[in-house]
């Protein structure tokens, strides 16, 4: 009977991510529990000490520290202390040292060399230092689209088929739809267009905003439309685009037409999205986009930037904009909100599309490498 493949799992990241990457850890380790079998054991390590998530300056530079202690020292021994043969980071980060286990980081995008004026000096320094190192060591590497293991290729030089591309999955759907949290944001039989996610500055909302004002002044007799942007404020200052928003909002005067719903609950995400009538996606950059998924789940239809990897995962059931151009955002908003058909047709096409993507196929995938790696050499050969 062939040995049973011992995989680590670095947990703690859950501590701290709280849209997209965390979405991703949450749904592999609840399908990884239910692969676990005679040929896949897994562990999930955690650390005892809670993350630090304030705004001090002394704090950060803190936890900065006991970051690179968890990934360096304290994470490689545990996870050799669990005779582990795989050991896998959803967070970029792996070890630079093996002790007997191969490493498998997962890259969710290039922006660390796309938008680095995004990111502090210290935690650009670790990234080039110690992230990028260890992964040219790592037994591969996965990528969410082509489009990232490309960027990811150019900006690293790490060989293509190093870089592993496995699709992701939307976030588990939660059945339970108050309307009662419709009613505490003023949308209870409300027509309101959704986007979903932080407020980065690569999420380019500003421009939705004007388009959005464009939508209701030049071309649009409903007046009583809404836009509700969905997600928390990013607590980087360098990559926060929150008060611009405000500010496009104030300057068009739409304080009573867009809502900011900050940090959502998964059940008051999933109001949102059953109530929402098209979904909009302008992002400058994405690695993969999640929501495009979940917009799919919720039978909305999605019109997305038609750059980076939104196309890529959209496929035929989305319709592309440019995501430079406020006016063509508009036309494309006007497109779906008055042609049934179309609105019909991007519906029907999102849930065939759909069956493309979950985290059970995302997991098996994952399983399949780790397994393919297990059976190539041992690391320290």
């Amino acid at each position: 009977m062939a040995k049973q493949l011992i995989i680590g799992i670095d947990v703690r990241d859950l501590q701290l991510a709280k849209t997209g990457t965390k979405t991703y850890l949450e749904e592999l380790c609840t399908a990884f529990r239910k692969a676990e079998n005679e040929t896949f054991k897994f562990h999930f390590i955690d650390t005892t000490i809670p993350v630090f998530q304030g705004t001090g300056n002394i704090a950060k530079y803190l936890e900065h520290f006991r970051y690179q202690l968890w990934k360096q020292v304290i994470l490689p021994v545990k996870a050799w202390s669990k005779n582990c043969d795989i050991l896998f980071c959803t967070d970029n980060f792996v070890p630079l040292i093996r002790l007997g286990f191969h490493t498998v980081p997962v890259f969710h995008d290039a922006f660390f060399f796309e938008n680095p004026e995004h990111y502090g000096r210290l935690w650009l320094s670790l990234y080039h230092k110690t992230a990028i190192p260890a992964a040219k060591h790592a037994a591969f590497i996965i990528t969410p689209t082509r489009y990232a293991q490309q960027q990811i290729h150019r900006h690293t030089g790490i060989p293509l088929n190093q870089l592993k591309v496995v699709y992701e999955g939307p976030k588990a759907i939660v059945c339970n739809i108050q309307d009662d949290i419709l009613s505490e944001l003023g949308l209870l039989n409300t027509k309101y267009l959704l986007h979903v996610g932080s407020m980065y500055k690569r999420k380019n909302i500003p421009a939705l905003i004007h388009a959005f004002k464009k939508l209701k002044t030049d071309t649009l007799s409903d007046d009583n439309l809404k836009l509700v942007l969905a997600g928390p404020s990013p607590s980087g200052k360098d990559s926060n685009d929150f008060s611009l928003i405000l500010e496009a909002i104030e300057q068009l005067q739409l304080q009573q037409d867009v809502i900011i719903t900050g940090y959502l609950s998964d059940a008051a995400l999933a109001a949102l999205y059953h109530s929402a009538y098209l979904y909009v996606f302008p992002s400058v950059n994405e690695g993969f986009g999640i929501p495009v998924l979940e917009a799919f789940q919720y039978n909305i239809p999605v019109i997305v930037a038609g750059n980076t990897c939104l196309p890529e995962v959209g496929g035929d059931a989305v319709l592309q904009f440019n995501p430079f151009d406020t006016d063509d955002i508009a036309a494309k908003m006007k497109m779906v909100l008055e042609n049934e058909a179309l609105r019909r047709d991007l519906i029907h096409k999102g849930q065939i599309r759909l069956k493309d993507f979950s985290w059970q196929k995302t997991a098996e995938q994952l399983l399949k490498l780790f397994l393919d790696t297990k059976n190539r050499n041992d690391p320290d050969k």
